[in-house]
Formats: C-alpha cells, sequence, structure tokens
C-alpha cells in the first residue's frame, strides 16, 4: 500500500497524536521525502522518525511547493499566531486538516480564508497505538480527492466516521475524543473497590486491566452488541447481577453517564465559542 497525496504534506506540531499519525503514514506507504515536519520541538518519538526516516524538519522547514496537505496538530491556543503564516505557504488548492479540539470550521476560515479547503477531525488518544476513532467534516470548497485523502491518513491510525452536520462535533467529541478517560477512571474504581475487599494492590490493579483490555477486545469481535454481551455474562441472581443492580440502578451509571456526556457536550461548545 501506499498513500500519495499528489504533493508534499506537511505536518504541524509533532507531538505525542502528531508523531503516532506521522509513523502510521509512513507504515501505510507515504514516501518520507513527502513528509516535512514543522515543530521547534518535536516529541522523542518524533526525533526518532527524523532520523531513521532523514525527513526535513525544524521550525520553520523549507517546502519544495505548497503543500497537497497541512495537518494541524498543535494546541488550540496557537492557531491564531500561526495561521496567518501557513497561509502563506499555502495556495487554494491546499487542504488544511485540523485535529485541535475547539477549533470549528469557521474559526479556522477567519484566519485562512472562506475559500481555503479545510477538514475537522476529532481523534482520540487510542491513535497513538493505531487503535483510535476519529471523527471528520468538511467545508463546503472541499472537493471529493480530499476527502479520500483525509479518510486514508486517519485510517493509518484507526477507524474514522464522516459527519455532514458539524454540530455533531461536540457531542463526538464528549463521547469518543474524552471517552478513553471514562474507560481509564472505570479501571481505576474497579481496582479500589477490588483492594478496598482485601485483594492485594498488584493483584487487584492487573485483575481490572487485563478484565477491561479482555473486554473491549471481546466486544470489537463479537458480532453481539454490547447490550447482548452484557446479559450474556448476567446469571439470574449472579454476583454479576447484583453488582449491575447497583450500577444499573435509577442512579447509577445510565443517569451518571447522560449526565457526564451532557458536561462534556457542553464545554466543548464553550471552547469552540457556541
Amino acid at each position: 500500500m501506499t498513500i500519495d497525496i499528489g504533493g508534499p504534506l506537511l505536518l504541524v506540531g509533532a507531538g505525542k497524536m502528531g508523531s503516532a499519525m506521522a509513523a502510521g503514514w509512513l507504515e501505510q506507504g507515504l514516501a518520507p521525502q513527502d513528509l516535512i515536519i514543522q515543530d521547534p520541538a518535536p516529541c522523542e518519538d518524533a526525533q526518532k522518525l527524523i532520523s531513521e526516516h532523514e525527513l526535513v524538519s525544524g521550525e520553520n522547514p523549507a517546502l519544495p511547493s505548497p503543500p497537497a496537505i497541512i495537518v494541524l496538530a498543535i494546541k488550540p491556543q496557537m492557531m491564531a499566531q500561526i495561521l496567518p503564516a501557513l497561509a502563506q505557504k499555502a495556495n487554494e488548492q491546499s487542504l488544511f486538516l485540523s485535529i485541535a479540539a475547539g477549533q470549528n470550521l469557521k474559526t479556522l476560515a477567519s484566519h485562512l480564508g472562506d475559500k481555503q479547503p479545510i477538514v475537522r477531525a476529532m481523534p482520540n488518544t487510542p491513535a497513538s497505538i493505531g487503535r483510535g476513532m476519529s471523527v471528520a467534516c468538511a467545508n463546503q470548497t472541499v472537493t471529493g480527492a480530499q476527502v479520500e485523502h483525509c479518510i486514508t491518513l486517519l485510517s493509518a491510525v484507526g477507524e474514522i466516521a464522516w459527519i455532514d452536520d458539524e454540530a455533531q462535533m461536540d457531542a463526538v467529541t464528549a463521547v469518543s475524543g474524552s471517552g478513553p478517560a471514562y474507560l481509564f477512571a472505570l479501571t481505576e474504581c474497579m481496582a479500589l473497590a477490588g483492594i478496598n475487599q482485601g485483594l492485594d494492590a498488584k493483584l487487584s490493579w492487573q485483575l481490572a486491566k487485563t478484565t477491561m483490555e479482555g473486554a473491549g477486545a471481546l466486544m470489537r469481535h463479537s458480532p453481539n452488541n454490547p447490550v447482548i454481551l452484557r446479559k450474556n455474562v448476567t446469571s439470574p441472581g449472579g454476583t454479576t447481577q447484583a453488582a449491575l443492580d447497583v450500577l444499573m440502578g435509577k442512579k447509577g451509571l445510565p443517569k451518571l453517564m447522560d449526565k457526564a456526556i451532557r458536561a462534556a457536550t457542553q464545554r466543548s461548545k464553550e471552547l469552540s465559542g457556541e
């Protein structure tokens, strides 16, 4: 497999997420000479990629031509400072692919112009191991070919879904963008509860982490949805049922999760200036 986007790809920001994406692109066949990294202080993983593949990089690297795609993997608060300079490196056919949280298409266009093709995507942290979930939306200037290029790039680090209504991105952020933290928190709570029941701390953490990992793998590979899987492991009157009577009760997990997702969605709207 090869990745051909019709020109150079400029990656702006080589932190954990940016470097993970770059590693995925190179592994999937992007030519090293087509990848240019702009970052004055790339993370350790990115430094290894730069060294191993002899990538062009730096605070303001030279470009052989206007980039076909500029991937924005920087912190949201840096956008206003860096986008005007990036706009000078692009032409009207250059696609900007932003993975920065809280920066909607309108905000990005205010710095780049209404005619600039822009895609906004929300990946999550499992992308760092190639198991991410990304959701993307585009402005009206983006072509079908550019959509396909974005799908190729984001698929290199996991799965991707495409939406037409950007307003859904706040809920996407709440469910998948923030979602890994919810699972980490649940694992933490399980381990601590086991310790409270007398388990050795090391064993309790092992049980919680391995159980969560195994259940996730089972859920991915099973043809059944999570509701069926939950019922399959729950014997009437058994230990699992006793626990689920608490977790799924009136004041339990369904109500708490709905409240949590609602809060995260609202915060995403606030960060986007809505």
